[in-house]
């Protein structure tokens, strides 16, 4: 199965990826044999990876990931707040347009 990962360098610089295997892929970068810009940045830590149904999936992801800005990859990173399992939070907008509205007298 493929997955898609970001990893942050020694320079701070986050770096994303695909692979079948992460955790080769990043043995690899961190022993110089990765990409270019891992081994000139190495080492690597691993922050992020997301499991993928197929390659082409994965490589749409990695560009779709690439796009995004430092901020929003850093928060992509981040744990989730919500334990997996649980039921999904109402967001606020969510939760105020499912109340029926209050009728007036007079109509």
């Amino acid at each position: 199965m493929p997955f898609v990962y970001v990893v942050r360098c020694a320079n701070g610089a986050l770096y994303t990826g695909w692979a079948m295997d992460v955790l080769r892929r990043v043995k690899a970068h961190n022993a110089g044999r990765g990409a270019r810009y891992t081994r000139i940045h190495g080492p690597v830590e691993l922050l992020y990876c997301e499991a993928q149904p197929s390659r082409s999936a994965a490589m749409k992801r990695e560009l779709a990931i690439k796009r995004y800005s430092r901020a929003r990859k850093l928060a992509l990173c981040q744990p989730s707040p919500i334990p997996p399992g649980s039921t999904r939070p109402v967001e606020r907008g969510a939760a105020r347009a499912a109340r029926p509205k209050p009728r007036r007298a007079g109509r």
